[in-house]
């Protein structure tokens, strides 16, 4: 078991309610620096409007050895977290899977790629490496809905079948999703100590508790009975893990009215259902990643934390609660304030088409949706160039090896910028599409939005709002559980979302333009609410909704598009 080194001084406030000024000690167990060795992971170096990108997840199989998803390398990494010093075995992921997740269940090997996939070792070779081998894997077959544990196991995090379109396209039923608070959620999860369970979170009391009724899927024994609550209001609660002691792992967010000091926990429960403590983990400051947390058979929680020269994989410091009825998580000492916008003059007036929230989903839903043939121009030649600093070609992934087929979706293209008319114009006229060099000077020649693009084309907006630029034309949404269709959530310097909706188990459903949640291209994504608020990102509403009863500077708009490939509406000092 992974122990913290030392305990301090927590407070108690009131009866049942605890309060804490630190979170117990965390243990790096394993660093792996930036690069394609075989002891390295892929990098890819932050800019402005790209947020650090590295490994999307980790995940922990039944003999309690770790795989971390380097899909940049186009690999995983396997390794023995008690022996920190050996090397880790390489798994060759098949050239045409590219995923954005990663679980490891018995000896299966799944992955997300927009559905589960299942890989294993290629014929004569085995995934029980001696550390240090080299193993081809292959693809042994695509599992649908039908497979609920695998289905669920990989909700968990938020990879999963976005809601239904429709529901969001018509003014009616989207009003009412709005006003939908949390619904009962059943998950079905594949324990280490009690083999396949079934766990119903039943929402109680408000929007601060729950109840995790817990039962196996072979004889309906119920085995568990959790209570969970936390002062301000639950995100998202994912039932992860029993432990080969019987132990129940629950992972919780609680999210504060004013979206400040947003945590996120592991809370730990014995088998008779009481509490028995928490693992705080360290979201301040990290990039967004997809599987963040893992739990192995013998009760280790693991973090995955990206660097900006690599990953720390974390053993996540324990902090036992006793007699507590409320779980309540104060910030970190070490935690940061959000970006500033210290250093960032806006220096152009924002026009616009006449908008409303209507207009800015069906735009959106548009960019997602488009069908487009990709000719060989747009395509370009092969071998493509790479880009600056990794090995990485230029094209969006998702195009690779389709010329001459229909695709769908506006392609990312880093420093690009026009609307959906202007798009389809540049590609029937040869122009090359996508561009994922995010360390290289953006491209006149290439056609396609990057994120603060897309939702400024969302938006109406005539000239191209960086993230930095976007706090001049939006105002941060206090409590993020207002959020409406057609809001954003803005990382400042780095990255943006357009939200569409709260899940069902409260999960925030976002329409992207990404290089790595969506393969380079827009698409729809689903995150934990907490981990993008620790992560520093702010709710924004565009001031200039129609329905919203607000203006910014604006005359008319331009008849004829910017010019794509540069940006517009920001200087830095």
């Amino acid at each position: 078991m992974l122990r913290p080194r030392r305990w301090i001084r927590v407070v108690i406030v009131g009866a049942g309610l605890l309060g804490t000024q630190a979170r117990a000690d965390d243990t790096v167990v394993r660093s792996f620096g930036g690069g394609s060795g075989a002891s390295m992971v892929g990098i890819v170096p932050a800019s402005e409007d790209v947020e650090l990108g590295g490994p999307q997840a980790i995940s922990v199989d039944g003999q309690g050895n770790l795989f971390v998803l380097d899909q940049i390398n186009g690999r995983i990494l396997q390794f023995d977290p008690k022996q920190p010093n050996s090397d880790p075995d390489v798994l060759r992921m098949p050239q045409d899977v590219q995923p954005t997740d990663l679980v490891v269940r018995n000896d299966d090997i799944m992955v997300w790629d927009g559905g589960v996939r299942t890989l294993k070792a290629a014929a004569g070779q085995s995934t029980r490496g001696l550390g240090g081998d080299v193993i081809q894997l292959e693809e042994v077959s695509s599992r649908g809905v039908d497979d609920r544990l695998a289905v669920s196991a990989f909700a968990q995090m938020g990879s999963q079948a976005p809601g239904s379109a429709a529901d969001l396209l018509d003014q009616n039923t989207r009003a009412a999703i709005i006003k939908t608070t949390r619904q009962p959620d059943r998950q079905y999860v594949a324990s280490r100590g009690k083999g396949s369970v079934i766990a119903d979170i039943i929402p109680d009391k408000g929007n601060a508790s729950v109840r995790v009724e817990i039962q196996t899927m072979v004889s309906n024994e119920t085995i568990g009975q959790l209570s969970l609550r936390v002062r301000n209001q639950l995100g998202a609660v994912e039932f992860l893990e029993i432990d080969n002691s019987d132990r129940f792992y629950v992972l919780a967010e609680d999210v504060p009215p004013s979206g400040k000091n947003a945590s996120t926990f592991v809370a730990r429960y014995a088998a008779n259902g009481r509490l028995e403590g928490i693992y705080e983990l360290p979201l301040e400051n990290a990039p967004l990643t997809r599987r963040f947390v893992t739990v192995s058979g013998d009760g280790d929680v693991y973090f995955l934390r990206t660097k900006p020269d690599g990953i720390e994989v974390v053993g996540v410091g324990f902090r036992p609660l006793n007699n507590v009825s409320i779980i309540d998580v104060r910030p970190s000492r070490t935690a940061a304030a959000p970006a500033s916008q210290t250093g960032v003059v806006v220096n152009t007036s924002a026009a616009v088409r006449p908008s409303n929230r209507q207009q800015a989903i069906e735009t959106a839903f548009a960019f997602e949706g488009i069908q487009w043939k990709l000719t060989q121009a747009n395509y370009g030649s092969d071998p493509d160039s790479q880009c600056s600093g990794f090995s990485r070609v230029r094209r969006p992934w998702y195009l690779q090896g389709k010329v001459n087929q229909e695709v769908r979706g506006v392609p990312y293209c880093w420093g690009c910028h026009g609307s959906l008319a202007n798009f389809r114009q540049r590609i029937e006229s040869g122009t090359l599409a996508g561009n994922v060099c995010t360390r290289n000077a953006p491209r006149p020649d290439v056609a396609g939005v990057d994120c603060s693009a897309f939702v400024s084309a969302t938006w109406g907006l005539s000239v191209h709002y960086t993230t930095a630029a976007i706090p001049a034309i939006a105002a941060p949404v206090a409590n993020p559980w207002d959020l409406k269709p057609g809001d954003a959530l803005n990382k400042p310097g780095s990255h943006v979302m357009l939200f569409l909706r709260f899940t069902p188990d409260r999960k925030a459903e976002v329409m992207e333009s990404s290089t790595g949640g969506c393969n380079g291209r827009v698409c729809r994504n689903v995150y934990p609410l907490a981990s993008l608020l620790s992560r520093g990102y702010v709710p924004v509403r565009f001031k200039a909704f129609a329905d919203d009863q607000a203006t910014v500077s604006a005359s008319a708009y331009p008849e004829t598009e910017p010019q794509a490939g540069r940006k517009t509406a920001s200087k830095r000092r």
